[in-house]
């Protein structure tokens, strides 16, 4: 009597974005991104050289960049993604566990307990905005020349240029981490993950 294997469980998969918050995310990724490259052009001569049209590279990167702050406010419209700003914004003692275990460069996931976010996301998100708005506002007085004194404009295209080049480099490792992480890149695009990756990366997370 031949005795048939069984199927192995099918995967659950449990929510983890709205419809909603991923169209934040990848909106303002996509301005983002359009003000890293519009940036690069103007400041790299190479770049610049190549793409020409400097006026209208200005033009894009000026819009592109008043308009980071847009899907964020929009997306407030959205009960999941205020209650996302909360847990981002709620430091508790598991992410001072996640800090110091990620200060040793210790990996052992039961060393770095995360809820839905772990505290590197927290700081980053923290980090990103206050850069973002940062940005606007430096980038508003270089545009309104004629409203602020010679030392405003001065001090501001030097906060601009090297915070944006700072951006550029957190940026980069944001993007590095994503790709290292094919589930959370999936959770990003469908809105959807394993439960058994949610158990293991965010095991405080209770969806």
């Amino acid at each position: 009597m031949t005795l048939r294997a069984e199927a192995p469980p099918a995967t659950t998969e449990i929510p983890r974005f709205t419809r909603a918050e991923r169209w934040v995310h990848r909106t303002t990724g996509l301005l983002m991104g359009v003000c890293v490259v519009t940036a690069a052009v103007l400041y790299i001569p190479e770049f610049a050289q190549l793409v020409g049209r400097r006026e209208l590279v200005v033009r894009v990167h000026e819009w592109a960049g008043l308009a980071l702050p847009v899907p964020v406010l929009a997306g407030l419209a959205s009960r999941a993604f205020r209650a996302d700003l909360r847990h981002l914004n709620r430091f508790g003692p598991h992410d001072r566990r996640w800090l110091r275990a990620a200060l040793r460069r210790d990996k052992r996931r039961l060393s770095r307990p995360a809820a839905k976010f772990n505290a590197g996301q927290k700081i980053y998100a923290a980090w990103i905005a206050g850069a973002t708005l940062v940005m606007v506002g430096t980038g508003l007085l270089m545009w309104f020349t004629h409203l602020t004194p010679i030392m405003w404009r001065t001090s501001a295209t030097f906060v601009h240029d090297w915070l944006a080049l700072t951006i550029g480099v957190v940026l980069a490792g944001h993007i590095g981490m994503a790709l290292g992480d094919p589930e959370a890149r999936r959770g990003m695009r469908t809105g959807s993950v394993t439960r058994e990756w949610a158990q293991r990366e965010h095991r405080l997370w209770r969806p």
